[in-house]
């Protein structure tokens, strides 16, 4: 028997999303989860609070009762701190198709907080891109989920396990901060769920549904504060390091602008000196010139006589400089 909605509230979407409702159900156990032959699945059990202490146990329509086991193909594990329990079924065959449940053992009395119908087939009706997604605080996570062409014309959902609410796709005007938008992409065969926003809160098991066929995911929402502090010591950083760079090289232009103002008057003066010593140590063919003269005696004084008798003329050399 199809389960009957007891409330709902419609969203409506932005842009080319589709609209989207959010329903809860009554019966929330009349799903069928498909599975792949050889692949796996893990199964959520939520249960009370008060009941952490029990012992929570997973049974098959055949009366096989497994709890807190870890084998190769099945594993039973609780998780207090979350309230719930995890099933995970691996490398499942077609002899695995059939009705179970997940059971907590209240003072002796078993009592069953989910039951599911797993069908294991080569092409499941329903199944998921990624299993398990994870986002940060603040941020958005897409999903995007799978179904055979027979549920094309069916309801397409997204369903949380632990309140048993699902959104799905209705055409109703009402407030347009949704946080869960649904967009069925008839041609490829798929509908992807967008959640923006995203808190903590919002951790936990989810499904895609089409047609009553469910398969699970996990989302994960961590904290975003880390990350912004991370990016913002890496900006940090960075500044840093670009402005230690321009100082330095200011620092390096300053120096040798120094030294070349202190190198300058040395090479000045040592060239002066040069020039001074060249000037006062090399003659200069040019400017000093040698004059020779010969000064005769006056014609009118008495000859100079040299001891033979003859007459001596007198040679005087004079050198004249430029002054």
């Amino acid at each position: 028997m199809a389960a009957q909605p007891k409330t709902k509230i419609l969203y409506i979407s932005l842009g080319f999303w589709l609209i989207i409702g959010v329903e809860c159900y009554d019966a929330w156990t009349n799903h069928i989860l498909n599975v792949q032959t050889g692949g796996s699945v893990t199964i959520p059990c939520h249960y009370d609070k008060k009941y952490t202490q029990q012992k929570k146990c997973w049974s098959s329509d055949i009366g096989q009762t497994y709890t807190n086991t870890t084998e190769q193909n099945l594993s039973v594990i609780d998780h207090p701190d979350q309230s719930l329990f995890t099933v995970t079924m691996r490398n499942l065959q077609d002899e695995d198709t059939g009705d179970y449940r997940c059971i907590v053992d209240i003072e002796g009395i078993m009592s069953s907080t989910y039951e599911v119908y797993i069908k294991v087939q080569s092409a499941p009706n329903v199944s998921v891109v990624n299993s398990s997604v994870s986002g940060h605080e603040g941020g958005d996570i897409s999903v995007q989920c799978l179904y055979s062409s027979g549920d094309q014309n069916k309801v397409k959902r997204w369903c949380r396990y632990k309140d048993q609410r699902c959104y799905t796709v209705g055409r109703t005007d009402t407030s347009q901060n949704s946080s869960v938008q649904i967009r069925d992409d008839d041609g490829r065969r798929s509908f992807t769920v967008l959640m923006t926003g995203l808190r903590r809160t919002d951790s936990g098991w989810y499904c895609c549904s089409a047609g009553g066929v469910i398969n699970p995911v996990q989302l994960t929402v961590t904290e975003a504060e880390p990350e912004k502090e991370k990016d913002t010591d890496n900006d940090l950083l960075t500044v840093w390091l670009r402005v230690s760079a321009a100082l330095l090289l200011l620092l390096i232009l300053i120096s040798v602008f120094i030294w070349r103002l202190r190198r300058r008057p040395k090479q000045d003066e040592h060239q002066t000196r040069e020039r001074k010593s060249s000037t006062t140590t090399d003659p200069d063919p040019v400017n000093d010139i040698i004059y020779y003269s010969t000064i005769d005696h006056d014609p009118g004084s008495e000859a100079m006589k040299s001891p033979a008798g003859g007459a001596i003329n007198s040679i005087i050399y004079s050198t004249v400089a430029p002054h």
